[in-house]
């Protein structure tokens, strides 16, 4: 049974076996009388906090003792001191283990790691940064965020400050090496501190000139720390501001849907809701209200339960997550929801792809130079207005059917070479198919009456619930010889779509009309244009004059001299 030992290595605490204890000191003892006194415990304490950092990686828990295997393959990895012969520049010399130069531990394919390199920074590090990670020059990289401003509208500004703001400094030995991917063991460790050595002494050793360059980049290392602080702390509420109202809209919207789903779930086989006939109106597959109202709850509410969660985890940085099991499940539902939602949509959409027609014809026989008088009647049963439009209502006939009742009747005035007028009235509704289409627009009904020299259209359209409300509407034709004669009532304004430039309806007065050559002629229109008045007088003292009126002034002239 070994005596374990307890040491503070790179500021970190270990378990240590006390063999591997005395191997590990042994290995230290000879790293220090290997290296030079400029910089010994500058490096030391790098190659210490190396060793920590292996052998955290080494360790599955913090209660496991550092045993002989893991300082043997710690050291194995480092190198041992004599392995490492450094020249006067600091590289490694050949070693009798290899025609090569031997460096223990290096591994070719080790990654780098992005780190920002303030020592060869201008502003930030950030492209140094990224030079030494796609191992690039700098040069190209700083000219790239030089010329991108005016080409991205400032976007890879905003993307450098981002950078500056996440992107950790390189500080440490190890940081630099991993950044440069260099592998960290005793030579690079002792190599890139006599490298900062000579750099510091070379400074000191400078004119004032550098001194005073080094205090300003001093300066603006404190102000641009001091900016990043700002930055970090507006970008960090800003975040904070986005999750809130991500959270909120979310929360609303669910309570929303919830209650849509609930009031649709729990109405749906009553009678009493408003909605129901005209949801059932457009339900052309018949499928269960309550089955869509599932898939529409679950195909909306999960993707705003998700946006819940993620401004929830933007506002507390340490969320439970609600784990695999659950998102998977909610993946599953909601993309079964919404490919079944889809299919009802799809098949909705087709049962009114198709349009179908019938059409009835019936002549108007009146006298040669006899006025056809043309109105509008509403039923006073179903709507006491001359309101019209492509909207729908469902109602009870008189009987206590249930009905769709419309106000869809379009008029058009036409032409015809035929001796006798005649009214063509076409009902229209749409289909799966056009057999489909024409079969329910035969359902539709409407009604007119030709009563001598009178016309008289119904305003609206009815047909049974069953054939759900598919456009359903009413176009009626009225053609008419050359030189017909007709008197449109008041009511037909509402319900006239003929072309203006064929038949422009006036809409102040009834007026008489009569079918031209080429359109149709106004008889009675008043076209609003007065002639001028002009009078001629002569006073009593002889004198000649002329009085013009108009519409907007009245004009005297007087001829005094005669």
């Amino acid at each position: 049974m070994n005596k374990t030992v307890s040491i503070n290595l790179g500021g970190l605490f270990f378990h240590i076996d006390e063999n591997a204890y005395q191997k590990l000191n042994h290995y230290f003892d000879a790293i220090r009388r290997s290296l030079s006194p400029d910089g010994k415990d500058e490096i030391m304490s790098d190659i210490e906090s190396r060793i920590a950092e292996l052998l955290i990686e080494k360790l599955k828990n913090d209660k496991q003792v550092v045993g002989m295997r893991e300082v043997e393959e710690v050291i194995e990895i480092m190198g041992q001191p004599e392995d490492y012969r450094l020249d006067d520049d600091g590289f490694a010399e050949k070693t009798e283990k290899s025609n090569d130069y031997y460096v223990p531990g290096y591994n070719p394919k080790r990654t780098r790691k992005f780190y920002r390199d303030n020592d060869k920074a201008i502003i930030g590090g950030v492209c140094a940064g990224i030079a030494h990670y796609f191992r690039i020059d700098p040069l190209w990289v700083r000219i790239l965020f030089i010329i991108s401003p005016f080409l991205s509208f400032g976007s890879t500004l905003i993307i450098y400050i981002l950078l500056w703001i996440l992107i950790p400094q390189a500080i440490t030995t190890t940081e630099k090496l991993e950044m440069t991917g260099e592998p960290i063991n005793i030579s690079n460790i002792e190599r890139k501190v006599r490298e900062e050595f000579d750099a510091l002494g070379k400074k000191i050793q400078s004119v004032d000139y550098d001194k005073l360059g080094a205090n300003a980049r001093s300066g603006a290392e404190k102000l641009g720390n001091g900016f990043e602080k700002v930055l970090m702390a507006i970008f960090k509420g800003f975040s904070k501001l986005i999750g809130a109202v991500i959270t909120i809209m979310a929360a609303l919207a669910m309570v929303g849907i919830l209650i849509t789903f609930f009031t649709m779930l729990f109405t749906s086989s009553t009678i009493g809701p408003v909605w129901y006939p005209y949801a059932e109106g457009f339900n052309y597959t018949d499928t269960p209200i309550w089955i869509i109202a599932i898939l529409g709850l679950l195909t909306v509410a999960i993707p705003c339960l998700a946006l819940f969660l993620l401004g929830l985890k933007i506002l507390v940085e340490n969320l439970k997550s609600v784990g695999g099991t659950v998102k998977y499940t909610l993946l599953i539902l909601w993309i079964a929801s919404l490919a079944g939602l889809t299919y009802i949509l799809l098949s909705e959409r087709m049962e009114i792809s198709n349009s179908g027609k019938t059409f009835i014809r019936e002549d108007i026989n009146i006298a040669e130079n006899d006025t056809l008088n043309i109105k509008f009647r509403y039923n006073s049963y179903y709507d006491k207005s001359w309101g019209n439009g492509m909207g729908f209502k469902i109602t009870q006939d008189s009987v206590g059917n249930n009905i769709i009742y419309s106000n869809n009747v379009r008029m058009y005035v036409m032409k015809t070479d035929e001796p006798q007028p005649y009214l063509q009235v076409e009902k229209i509704s749409l289909g799966r198919s056009m057999s489909e289409a024409r079969k329910r627009a035969e359902y539709i009904k409407y009604d007119f009456e030709i009563k001598g020299n009178n016309l008289i259209l119904d305003n609206y359209l009815t047909t049974d619930t069953q054939n759900k409300y598919r456009n359903q509407r009413v176009e009626l034709f009225l053609y008419l010889p050359q030189g017909t004669y007709f008197k449109p009532d008041d009511s037909v304004k509402h319900y006239d779509d003929t072309d203006n430039s064929f038949f422009d309806l006036w809409f102040d007065s009834e007026n008489l009309y009569r079918m031209d050559k080429n359109n149709v002629e106004c008889i009675t229109c008043d076209d609003g244009e007065d002639e001028d008045v002009k009078v001629d007088y002569e006073t009593s003292t002889h004198a000649e004059g002329h009085i013009h009126i108009n519409n907007d002034s009245i004009n005297v002239s007087i001829n005094a001299n005669k």
